[in-house]
């Protein structure tokens, strides 16, 4: 069947035509229509139209604040390299008993991808010293301080060694793939350490646990999962504390939730693609807070155009009441056997974060079922 056209962008004829140079340049072929003939520069609302099956790769492009600037491909020829180059799936860890299941999680999947293992744990050693008159006092203050800092110091250095040997074993007797991994440890505090080295190393995923070892059956705001969650630009896989699932190859089935933004389009593309060496089914929900049957019908649309795009996926969709999201999103996890709750997670200002948690923020502390965060 013959790829149809779909019109990607409504520009000028000037900004049209670096925009179908800059497609090419990435092996996408671009057409130009509705251009006056006569007065081609001063043509207005020409219309830059492409094969639909290269949508996604090409919404991916316009997103870009760049698109027109004129070293556009030199740029992004370097970023493949250098994302090539730093192939990393990174693990925080807490020493807690399911940073084991996160360390599996994240082995599998990196034995998938030919990809190295960080395990980064941070520390917080406050520097702040009070005030206090010079004196005997302060002296002995300062070296109950210094020994108070070496002791945890080595206490972190003998839990990472523990890790480690456990590993080692685990690997030995076959549980975990043979690669390679590196222990990392950072002074300072945990999620801004963890965003920190995303974006120095550029990782292709975090896996990490949506509960650690000190946080109690509350919802805490300041959780690191969640902050990480909201502030990282890589995938974010948060495992729950009971989840029964070991490895990717566990996973039968993903919910992929949509509010019918065209960004969808780039994360569900960026999803079959990073978890290429994976099959699963997938089904396409949508929130809603009313009885309207144009949602149907847009997830039917949405259904049928990955569908011709993904052949060999099997898809599914279905449209969840919002009046209780928690509730009634965790019984359709149990009814339809949902493994993962996959969610888009646009970048959001510090306002809204704060008052107005996202889905993903919400999720992390009620759902049994891990998520996988796609920015």
């Amino acid at each position: 069947m013959e790829d149809k056209l779909v019109t990607l962008a409504i520009l000028t004829y000037a900004k049209a035509q670096i925009l179908k140079n800059v497609l090419e340049a990435e092996g996408i072929e671009a057409y130009i229509h509705n251009v006056n003939l006569i007065q081609p520069v001063i043509s207005s609302g020409v219309r830059v139209r492409i094969k639909e099956s290269d949508l996604p790769h090409a919404l991916q492009i316009i997103e870009s604040s760049t698109w027109l600037a004129e070293d556009i491909v030199k740029e992004q020829e370097e970023s493949n390299k250098e994302r090539n180059k730093q192939n990393k799936v990174l693990i925080p860890v807490d020493f807690s008993d399911y940073s084991l299941k996160a360390c599996q999680f994240g082995f599998s999947f990196a034995k998938s991808i030919n990809a190295e293992v960080i395990l980064l744990h941070a520390y917080f050693s406050p520097i702040y010293v009070p005030t206090i008159p010079y004196g005997t006092e302060n002296f002995n203050f300062q070296i109950e301080r210094e020994d108070s800092i070496k002791s945890m110091i080595e206490t972190v250095h003998k839990e990472l060694n523990k890790l480690s040997d456990t590993i080692k074993k685990k690997v030995e007797n076959g549980e975990f793939p043979n690669i390679k991994y590196t222990c990392i440890l950072r002074d300072g505090i945990p999620e801004e350490e963890i965003l920190r080295y995303a974006k120095e190393y550029r990782p292709q995923i975090i896996i990490m646990g949506t509960r650690g070892r000190s946080q109690k059956d509350i919802d805490l705001i300041g959780s690191v999962t969640a902050e990480v969650i909201e502030r990282s630009k890589t995938f974010v896989y948060a495992i729950p504390e009971h989840t029964p699932l070991k490895t990717f190859n566990d996973i039968k089935k993903v919910a992929f939730v949509t509010n019918f933004d065209q960004r969808d389009l780039i994360a569900f593309d960026t999803l079959i693609t990073a978890f290429k060496s994976f099959y699963f089914a997938i089904s396409f929900i949508h929130l809603s807070t009313e009885n309207d049957a144009w949602n149907e019908i847009k997830l039917a649309g949405i259904k049928d155009y990955f569908q011709k795009q993904y052949p060999q996926l099997e898809l599914d969709y279905n449209v969840i009441k919002e009046d209780n999201i928690l509730n009634n999103l965790d019984k359709y996890v149990k009814e339809e056997n949902i493994d993962v709750i996959c969610i888009t997670n646009y970048k959001r200002n510090i306002f809204a974060r704060l008052f107005n948690p996202s889905i993903a923020r919400k999720m992390i502390f009620h759902a049994n079922t891990p998520i996988l965060v796609i920015k």
